[in-house]
């Protein structure tokens, strides 16, 4: 499968700086999508979000945006309404065709280098690369610079990245299926769900592979005086099944056990950890079943996420040197 390009209607594309390690990560849905969110983390950083609310006016997304660079990278959004509105994709108003693009980013810029952020040049640039082939995994895009397991700082934490991956439903579902696109820039550990064992997250030393444990140290007063409202992580979760706008919220929040799976300790007051859940297409299949889906969809995109993600900027990646 190729990732959340599985779903017909969305392309994706990236925009990266492997120097500075940093970038963006483009959902195109260009005919619509029909979206909601979800958000449980107490550090996110947004834009445009208000539009994935039930009772907002609009029906259908145009776009969705992830990118590095703190709040500085929500810039690159601006891009990619550039890139809609030339190729006359938009919201109707009286006056102009507005493109709807929820955006939201992560913190990275304790890896790489800090003054250089996403832009609107960008994110133009990953719109224009877009395309519906296998999405490109790894260090790449919004991922290039995300890092896990930090409560110990930098000096211990380890490289992930951005992942994708695909369940298909059965039976009376048939056809259906759902997707996950993940950026893990997590401040807990990424675990093996099947185990419960650490994969990636914060060392015991700087040069050692052996894990703390986070959640073990932040029971034991471990050390939080540093700031540490720089993390995230960052899911889109799509699928070919119709869902109104109510529903994909509550796709959205069922998403989130993919997370809990996977991640420890997750939806924290250091972490803007959230999902958007877009629909395209027709096929019937119950929400909560689509929901499930979208848990596991995520619990395998964010594993990939680490799984790739080589060793770049002083952190080590479970893919090893670049």
């Amino acid at each position: 499968m190729k990732g959340l390009t599985d779903i017909a209607g969305i392309r994706v594309g990236h925009a990266t700086d492997f120097e500075a390690l940093t970038g963006v990560s483009v959902i195109l849905t260009e005919a619509g999508a029909v979206a909601g969110a979800d958000i449980r983390g107490g550090a996110a950083g947004t834009e445009e979000f208000e539009a994935l609310n039930p009772l907002h006016v609009t029906g259908a997304v145009h776009a969705v945006v992830l990118a590095g660079g703190s709040a500085f990278g929500l810039e690159a959004a601006s891009g990619v309404r550039q890139y809609l509105e030339g190729r006359g994709v938009g919201f109707p108003t009286s006056a102009a065709r507005v493109p709807i693009v929820p955006a939201a980013i992560i913190y990275d810029l304790g890896i790489g280098k800090a003054d250089i952020r996403p832009s609107r040049e960008m994110g133009l640039a990953a719109a224009h690369a877009a395309d519906a082939g296998p999405v490109a995994e790894g260090a790449v895009g919004a991922g290039a610079g995300a890092t896990v397991g930090k409560i110990f700082g930098m000096q211990r934490a380890m490289k992930s990245g951005l992942g994708s991956f695909t369940v298909a439903l059965g039976g009376r579902y048939q056809g259906v299926m759902v997707s996950a696109l993940a950026v893990v820039n997590a401040f807990g550990d990424v675990l093996d769900p099947a185990t419960g064992k650490i994969l990636a997250g914060a060392r015991k030393g700087p040069h050692g592979m052996e894990f703390a444990g986070t959640a073990e140290a932040m029971k034991r007063g471990g050390p939080l005086r540093q700031p540490f409202q720089e993390n995230t992580t960052l899911a889109v979760v799509a699928t070919n099944a119709r869902l109104t706008k109510v529903q994909a919220v509550k796709v959205a929040q069922l998403a989130q056990h993919g997370m809990v799976r996977t991640i420890c300790p997750v939806h924290t007051m250091f972490d803007g950890d959230l999902v958007i859940a877009l629909s395209l297409g027709a096929a019937q299949a119950d929400v909560n079943a689509v929901g499930l889906a979208a848990a596991e969809a995520l619990e395998g995109a964010i594993l990939r996420a680490v799984r790739l993600a080589p060793s770049v900027g002083g952190a080590p990646g479970l893919a090893g040197p670049r």
